[in-house]
């Protein structure tokens, strides 16, 4: 089987060395080629020993397995805890106290801002109106007829102004009583859907006592504060994976709004994340924000951090498969994140990590792949 490999290779070494090219050039892609074939051989040592019976496999050397190495892009995360809110999600109550008559929304209704929900007794007020009307009515006639005397001088001037004050005084308490009918009116500010009602008829309602909510649906978006000590690290654009764990939902996206002042008392910032109105989220549901805050410049070997062992030197160290042996390997260790660690030299692309077993074997042991 080995054979049958190495041939590709045998073949591209004659065909570059009858093409006259570039031999630098020439003798770095021979030792790509020959990093590839060795892991290919090695792979396939690997299914024919793990094809073999567990006998065979254990008296060859202590059973193991293995993770061949190739360079990955790491990211660290930083993980917090935030929630769903809305900016327009608004609890509206009546300007004046009264009876419930008109509940004109449900639950679910979708209304459009300037739309009366409900309305309280304002019987009172409208007779008051229809009176002030009446009279002025008459305000107004007495004031022009006034007006036109004394612009031909007649009349007196005292005559004309009690007119004009009268009119006016009529038009101020109209504009108050209208004011007042207003008030009895619950109108929503915003376009959104009815969340709840929470009033019947012949119900008294009160200024300030919720009766409707309204929330716009539309423009959710996920708040968070984060600790002082990240904020050199969190930007606006930075990407997040947000999981909402009682959804059994995730998105994948950028960081809108990264808050640029420290809360005196919690020591925290702000940040935002705009969320997909095609989705359906609710209100002050829990979401969990795991941010990018670190990206390796290149691709590096990452492992498993349970591959980890330290020296009596306090050293980091791993062990490698070569040959059906196992080898002991210093490494430096990067960063560190759900389970996985960068290392930043002693190790390289192919190498085949020992993931299990790695425990019970020491340097120079015999090593045979489990199956």
């Amino acid at each position: 089987m080995k054979k049958l490999i190495l041939i590709p290779g045998l073949a591209l070494l004659m065909t570059a060395c009858g093409s006259g090219s570039d031999k630098k050039a020439e003798l770095e892609n021979l030792k790509k080629e020959e990093v590839a074939l060795k892991a290919k051989i090695e792979a396939l040592e690997m299914e024919v020993n793990a094809g073999a019976d567990s006998s065979t496999v254990t008296t060859n050397g202590i059973a193991v397995s293995v993770l061949a190495l190739k360079p990955e892009t790491f990211k660290n995360f930083i993980t917090i805890q935030g929630r769903v809110d809305a900016d327009e999600n608004v609890n509206l109550s009546t300007g004046m106290p009264g009876i419930i008559t008109k509940i004109n929304a449900k639950v679910g209704d979708e209304v459009k801002m300037g739309q009366v929900l409900a309305e309280t007794d304002a019987q009172v007020l409208k007779q008051n109106i229809a009176d002030i009307q009446i009279n002025m009515e008459l305000a107004t006639q007495v004031f022009e007829r006034q007006k036109i005397l004394w612009e031909n001088k007649v009349g007196s001037e005292m005559q004309f102004l009690q007119a004009k004050t009268n009119k006016e005084s009529l038009d101020k308490k109209m504009s108050i009583l209208q004011q007042q009918l207003e008030l009895t009116k619950i109108v929503s500010p915003i376009n959104g859907t009815v969340d709840a009602v929470d009033i019947k008829l012949g119900q008294l309602a009160a200024p300030g006592v919720p009766a409707i909510r309204v929330i716009n649906f539309s423009n959710l978006k996920v708040k968070a504060d984060v600790a002082e000590s990240y904020a050199s690290k969190i930007k606006k654009g930075a990407e997040v994976m947000i999981t909402f764990p009682d959804a059994k939902d995730s998105l994948t996206t950028k960081i809108d709004f990264v808050s640029r002042t420290i809360n005196s008392s919690s020591r925290s910032f702000a940040l935002e994340v705009l969320l997909d109105n095609k989705k359906e989220y609710f209100p002050n549901m829990v979401a969990t924000l795991h941010i990018n805050d670190y990206k390796s410049a290149k691709p590096i070997i990452i492992i498993p951090v349970k591959a980890l062992q330290k020296d009596d030197t306090n050293q980091s160290f791993v062990f490698v498969a070569e040959n059906n042996i196992a080898k002991k390997r210093i490494v430096t260790l990067g960063k560190e994140f759900n389970g996985k660690i960068e290392i930043t030299s002693g190790l390289k692309e192919a190498d085949l990590l020992i993931t299990e077993g790695y425990n019970i074997v020491n340097e120079n042991d015999a090593i045979a792949y489990k199956k």
